[in-house]
């Protein structure tokens, strides 16, 4: 093993990529309302959250398709006079963070595309493990891809000559993927939403008076006040026209294994959505409880990390009887620091993100519960602040396990060589951090806080490196290629 971070470069240490830790992208789509594009304006703002680099609706106004996309915020995006250009009552939307493809106006989603059989737009959460061999193949044939996205490749596959109809050229181009996807597709007359068969993403069904409206999480219906009818189940193909709803199962024939990514009830997720059948809000506070039976600590306070360590921490304090205090104030106009594009922004807005609250803080032992620790600077800092504004002890609590492996399902976790966990012992951690005491939650405790579904359904890969796909060089390859290329 090398030296103790500090040794190694103190807080640098885990910059060796220019890349930040990222959330996955958000979708939205609607289906049969006069303000469709308005409507999806509004169920992309509530998934902002999702991704910060770009945004884009596609609608249908029966005839044709029309986009608007841009690099940047919904709400800087979409003026009225911008909705107002994009008439019809089908529309899907996307909000995009990189996984794969950089930050480029060419990789903004939807992405509209006339083929032979009409006119298609295609919005995508999530990461083939298969892009780079799919590319490779439809090159050799001939495919010019516009931009370097993976979720252009279902595209591509649709437009191959091979099927005699839409619905059987889409079957067959699901049936070739391989890994983590949500699809919503639009095209004249039809709105479509595609959920991989092991389910690593959420996508849900709602109702709004006779539209219907799709979205990756509840709180995007909440806010134009649709009903929740349900998920879209994993491996299902939702075909919505004017006959109504028809589900396909591709997959039907084949075992898979469902694999819920555990982390969107950890950070991704907002805490007012319910995502994979339920409440985030109540899983993230059974975490911080089982954190607390797990590592107690002797404190004055406990102290949320705003605003994903918020629930965690009303368990931690409910369990352990020591009072919670709010010790950070969060300025709200700063973007969340794990889904901005360089490094030196994010260690710049780390800093005037959160403000600690001395009176609050002095003289007082700090219990600070966060939701992970990726590559540790953003913890050193927070801590340092702590300490900064008279905290007399800062003890550490994180409501997940050590993340010590990458992600190949559309989280854009670095590589195993970035993360402090991998790299670096415990102890070592703690001085790095320079915390009184250090607990993370185990991977047991983090399956005792999810209740909807076995346990062995839930995809816990980041943590314990067992992976739900076969993976191969191929993966290896697109992943670390686009890692070098700053995707």
């Amino acid at each position: 093993m090398a030296g103790s971070p500090a040794e190694a470069g103190g807080s640098h240490l885990m910059t060796e990529s220019s890349r930040s830790l990222k959330e996955k992208c958000g979708l939205v789509g609607i289906y049969g309302h006069e303000k469709a594009a308005e409507l999806a304006y509004l169920g992309l703002f509530s998934l902002q959250h999702r991704g910060e680099e770009s945004a884009g609706i596609a609608v249908s106004d029966g005839k044709c398709l029309h986009t608007h996309k841009a690099l940047g915020l919904v709400g800087d995006i979409f003026k009225p006079e911008v909705l107002k250009q994009l008439p019809g009552r089908l529309a899907i939307g996307h909000v995009r963070y990189s996984t794969t493809g950089s930050t480029l106006l060419k990789n903004a989603q939807p992405i509209t595309v006339d083929y032979s059989r009409g006119q298609i737009a295609v919005a995508h959460n999530g990461n083939l493990v298969n892009a780079k061999r799919l590319r490779d193949e439809l090159e050799a044939y001939g495919s010019i891809f516009a931009s370097t996205v993976d979720s252009e490749i279902i595209v591509h596959l649709m437009a191959r000559p091979e099927s005699k109809t839409r619905e059987e050229c889409l079957l067959k181009a699901v049936r070739q993927l391989e890994g983590a996807y949500c699809f919503v597709m639009l095209s004249e007359d039809e709105l479509i939403g595609i959920r991989d068969p092991h389910g690593f993403r959420p996508l849900c069904l709602g109702k709004l008076e006779d539209a219907y409206v799709l979205a990756s999480e509840t709180c995007a219906l909440d806010l134009i006040h649709a009903q929740y009818i349900r998920d879209i189940e994993p491996g299902e193909v939702l075909i919505i026209n004017r006959k109504g709803l028809k589900s396909l199962y591709p997959f039907r024939d084949v075992e898979v294994k469902k694999s819920f990514c555990i982390f969107e009830h950890v950070y991704f997720s907002r805490p007012d959505s319910h995502v994979f059948g339920e409440s985030v809000a109540k899983v993230r506070e059974r975490l911080g409880e089982i954190l607390a039976k797990e590592h107690p600590a002797q404190a004055d306070i406990v102290v949320p990390v705003p605003d994903s360590g918020n629930f965690a921490a009303l368990g931690f304090s409910r369990v352990s009887g020591i009072p919670f205090s709010f010790g950070f104030t969060r300025n709200h106009y700063i973007g969340r620091t794990f889904i901005l594009p360089e490094q030196s922004t994010r260690e710049f807005k780390v800093r005037i993100k959160l403000n600690p609250l001395r009176d609050m803080i002095e003289g007082k032992r700090v219990v600070i519960v966060d939701d992970s620790i990726v590559r540790g600077n953003t913890s050193k800092s927070r801590v340092k602040e702590l300490r900064l504004a008279g905290a007399k002890e800062v003890h550490m609590r994180v409501s997940c396990p050590p993340h010590r492996f990458p992600c190949y399902y559309g989280i854009d976790f670095p590589k195993s060589s970035e993360l402090i966990a991998n790299n670096y012992s415990f102890d070592e951690i703690k001085k790095f951090l320079d915390v009184d005491s250090l607990g993370y939650l185990s991977e047991d405790g983090l399956l005792a806080a999810v209740t909807a579904f076995p346990k062995e359904q839930y995809c816990t890969a980041c943590f314990s490196g067992r992976y739900s796909t076969e993976l191969g060089d191929d993966a290896d390859k697109f992943y670390f290629e686009n890692q070098r290329a700053g995707s």
